[in-house]
């Protein structure tokens, strides 16, 4: 079981990870990892692209045939785009339809294991200690800070960990971000820097 410390610092470290990569791209990334589970819904999305590359391909067969010489072929093929065409609109409203319910129950389960975890956890654990404090290191004010709103004095409160947790992560995050911009900045600087004197040599 993880410690109460660890638990928090997770659950900001996932909560970070969403707002940094965007919850729409998460949501498309599972969508395509649920389609290739085998369900109705993924035999329902073969289905549809495979009616689409059928209408496609009338579509061009019906183009290279001449309405006024070829009238029955051209008819022919008309039909049969038609009702492929037809066939497909269909599986992609079904399609679409199931994509919503997904993307709800995605972001129902999202924002349950990482904001709704957050305020639960600072809820039931609002009077329990993180860790307490070493004896007589802090001026009372502080223990009183720290300790904020429910915590026993001399301890640190959930919601002060919380906001730690939050802040650094952010912050190294942009430290990291900064010094990636750099290191790839200088690489980007010396790659030229070599071909020149390849080409002056």
């Amino acid at each position: 079981m993880l410690s109460l410390v660890l638990t928090v610092l997770f659950v900001h470290l996932a909560i970070y990870l969403v707002n940094t990569i965007g919850a729409s791209t998460i949501d498309n990334l599972l969508w395509l990892l649920y389609l290739k589970i085998p369900t109705s819904t993924s035999r329902n999305a073969r289905e549809q692209q495979k009616k689409k590359r059928e209408a496609v391909q009338l579509k061009l067969e019906m183009n290279s045939t001449s309405s006024q010489d070829e009238f029955a072929k051209w008819a022919k093929l008309r039909r049969r785009h038609d009702k492929a065409m037809e066939e497909y609109e269909n599986m992609n409203k079904m399609i679409t339809a199931q994509k919503t319910s997904f993307e709800w129950s995605i972001k129902i389960a999202r924002w349950l294991s990482t904001n709704g975890l957050k305020i639960f956890l600072q809820f039931w654990y609002s009077k329990t200690p993180v860790f307490a404090l070493p004896a007589g290191w802090f001026p009372y004010y502080v223990e009183w800070v720290l300790s904020f709103p429910r915590a026993p004095l001399g301890s640190v409160s959930i919601q002060v960990w919380s906001n730690v947790c939050a802040t650094t992560i952010g912050v190294v995050a942009e430290v990291l971000g900064a010094m990636l911009v750099q290191v790839v900045g200088q690489k980007n600087n010396a790659i030229p820097a070599n071909g020149d004197d390849k080409k002056t040599q």
